[in-house]
């Protein structure tokens, strides 16, 4: 009987489990945050032409992007285009590393010792709230119309975003990992190297895109004031000869440029966010 029964029960076909795979997502909904950023930049440009092009405002007042085009075509036929993005650059990159080199060390020793932050903390502030407009002229009076004041306002608009948010960072770190260490006998160097810098990494890079809008605003304003060359300059010839096509030019590149800068280190932002401490339970 139960031979019988076995017998049976193996002449039963099995069942067979399938699977079925999970449909792939397209391009479009892969991508779907630059399809919408795309789209939407696109729309903004044929919203603008279409309005420019009605000519409810004179095109000596809104421009549209085909005017701004052709001021771009102009600016590069008169050979100062590559001239003053070439100043307007090396102004910015000169300034802004300059800040980072010294602002970085500077925030990573006042966030790590309370009584230099004690006494640093009252000019940091003071600075920090003060416009550094105000100081361009003393900046012109003692480095000249060249170069040089403008690379010390960039350096002054970076440089305390980079360092206020590298203090922060050192100062946010979870005291109960550093508690675990002391306890283990680890060794201030020690501490710092592998707790307190990969903790601060990112608001390092938070103080570093904080900062390259600062600086793009100093380049402008320096430029503004007082200047031989420089994408500011041209931008304030151009305002003050009512050519706004030249002026909305000069305004895309320094947006632009501060686009894909900002761009860049968020995304290394991102990669550095699980350098962050992580609490302890």
């Amino acid at each position: 009987m139960a031979t019988a029964v076995t017998r049976q029960v193996e002449a039963r076909p099995r069942s067979v489990v399938t699977t079925t795979p999970l449909p792939k997502q397209g391009w479009i909904k892969e991508h779907e945050t630059v399809v919408i950023g795309a789209t939407a930049v696109i729309v903004f440009f044929i919203a603008w032409e279409g309005i420019a092009a009605a000519r409810i405002m004179s095109r000596l007042f809104f421009p549209g992007p085909v005017d701004v085009w052709q001021a771009f075509g102009d600016w590069y036929q008169s050979g100062e285009l590559g001239i003053d993005i070439t100043t307007s650059a090396q102004e910015f990159l000169t300034g802004y590393i300059l800040a980072a080199v010294v602002a970085i060390p500077l925030g990573l020793i006042i966030g790590w010792y309370g009584r230099i932050r004690a006494a640093l903390d009252p000019f940091i502030t003071f600075f920090y709230a003060t416009p550094r407009i105000v100081l361009l002229p003393l900046l012109i009076i003692w480095l000249g119309i060249g170069i040089e004041s403008k690379v010390a306002v960039v350096f002054l608009g970076a440089f305390f975003a980079m360092v206020i948010n590298t203090t922060a960072g050192v100062r946010s770190l979870d005291t109960s990992l550093l508690r675990v260490a002391r306890s283990f006998g680890a060794k201030d160097l020690t501490i710092f190297r592998t707790i307190a810098l990969p903790g601060s990494v990112p608001f390092i890079l938070t103080g570093l895109r904080l900062g390259i809008g600062h600086a793009l605003v100093g380049v402008v304003v320096g430029e503004y004031v007082a200047a031989q060359h420089g994408v500011g300059r041209m931008m304030a010839i151009a305002g003050n000869t009512f050519q706004s096509d030249k002026v909305f030019a000069g305004l895309i590149i320094i947006a632009l440029a501060g686009l894909i800068l900002t761009y860049i280190l968020q995304r290394l932002e991102h990669h550095f966010d699980a350098w962050r401490p992580q609490q302890l339970h």
